[in-house]
């Protein structure tokens, strides 16, 4: 893992403290294993060959195994780290409390928090680089996981008190904005699904890096956003 990380063997070997020789060799006795090269190179750059690609998230796994191996206590204390994945709608409406909760209940555990979009979110929880990840989805099928519906969130648009009183006059407008989010936002991609449904194309999107700067720029008048409810209900 080291390897696709850095992208060399020599700095890999000098992260790890090995010699390159030795870390050369691990890599040349898997390969054997496995029967197939994992790196290859191209144009003199180190890169992951179709088999490499195939093996990391088996790596990934078991790599979180060997983890959890070791968290394991015969005493059943509750110990070791959690990693927590949320995107940033439920991380500041919602986690604070549950997160203060938790560590007080278990202060051994070291809880990692991290902020990603929906869809990285469960990306991250399928290839073990998370142990729990919260999600604003209408529903997901995720294999390898267990799935519980905690509560239902409101997804609402919202514009300024002085802009247009209506949805229907911004689908007639060519200078306000869909104020929103980067891709892979769940909430961004069900309401651009709904535009496509209704054959609305003609909005300019504006996507922006943070909840707090979507409504400042509502809030300005330059155009609308879609937003969870909780995010937005104090304005």
């Amino acid at each position: 893992m080291s390897i696709v990380e850095v992208g060399s063997y020599t700095e890999s070997a000098s992260k790890l403290g090995y010699t390159q020789s030795t870390l050369t060799s691990h890599i040349q006795a898997l390969e054997r294993a496995i029967g197939g090269e994992l790196f290859t190179y191209v144009n003199r750059n180190l890169q992951l060959t179709q088999l490499g690609r195939e093996l990391i998230p088996l790596a990934e796994d078991l790599l979180s195994t060997h983890e959890q191996i070791k968290n394991m206590q015969s005493n059943q204390e509750v110990k070791g780290e959690l990693r927590v994945a949320a995107p940033e709608s439920l991380t500041i409406s919602r986690l604070g409390p549950i997160i203060r909760a938790f560590s007080m209940k278990f202060p051994d555990v070291k809880l990692i928090r991290t902020n990603g979009t929906c869809g990285q979110n469960q990306i991250d929880l399928i290839t073990g680089k998370v142990d729990v990840a919260f999600m604003v989805y209408p529903e997901t099928k995720a294999d390898k996981c267990l799935q519980y519906s905690l509560f239902e969130e409101e997804i609402v648009l919202v514009s300024s008190h002085d802009d247009l009183e209506h949805f229907d006059e911004y689908k007639k407008s060519d200078t306000h904005f869909f104020i929103t989010n980067e891709e892979g936002c769940s909430y961004r991609t069900m309401f651009e699904r709904y535009l496509l449904k209704h054959d609305l194309y003609n909005f300019q999107t504006m996507e922006l890096w943070s909840i707090e700067t979507i409504k400042k720029m509502v809030m300005s008048g330059l155009g609308f956003a879609v937003l969870p409810y909780m995010t937005v209900k104090e304005e």
